[in-house]
């Protein structure tokens, strides 16, 4: 077995045990269509892993906090929109949202964890606009996809109660990738 399908194994695995803000189930995974529609309407593809998070596990529904966001049609359990409407509309914000960069999950507070489809590793974003100086608004939250879910199934995440305080990097990207 690889190391990503023992990761999408240990997600499967917790995502049926746990629902994060008031999902009373697991959606249904997503099929080859809607991923296919979504990276149309998008205009760039999916990372593989986090198109197998969608097919392969639930088309929303699990992971950190309010987990992640319906990938192409619906409303998460806390009114969110899909990945694909939430994208677009921060495209067409104020905000300059960086292109490729798509939002995932929402962590409450207009916070939201993003992936950066144009990276190799799928590297993990985090959007948090509250701060200071809103032109400071993205930050590094891991690396790499696989990293940011093991954080998460390992409790280890900078949003875990005995976190400590950690201080995530700002994203030096941010300006580029408008």
């Amino acid at each position: 077995m690889t190391e990503n399908e023992q990761l999408l194994a240990r997600v499967a695995a917790e995502a049926r045990a746990t629902r994060p803000w008031g999902w009373d189930c697991l959606p249904a995974p997503a099929d080859a269509d809607t991923v296919a529609r979504s990276e149309a309407a998008l205009g760039f593809t999916l990372p593989p892993l986090l198109a197998a998070l969608y097919t392969r596990i639930g088309d929303g529904g699990f992971g950190p906090e309010y987990g992640l966001l319906p990938l192409l049609e619906g409303k998460s359990s806390g009114g969110e929109p899909s990945v694909v409407e939430k994208y677009a509309g921060m495209r067409a914000s104020a905000w300059g949202w960086p292109e490729g960069v798509l939002p995932i999950s929402h962590w409450g507070c207009a916070m939201y964890a993003c992936v950066d489809c144009r990276s190799d590793t799928a590297q993990v974003l985090l959007f948090e606009p509250n701060g200071d100086d809103p032109r400071h608004a993205w930050f590094v939250d891991s690396p790499s996809l696989t990293s940011w879910l093991t954080a998460w199934l390992d409790g280890t995440g900078w949003y875990e109660e005995d976190s400590d305080g950690v201080d995530l990097p700002a994203w030096q990207d941010a300006r580029t990738h408008t």
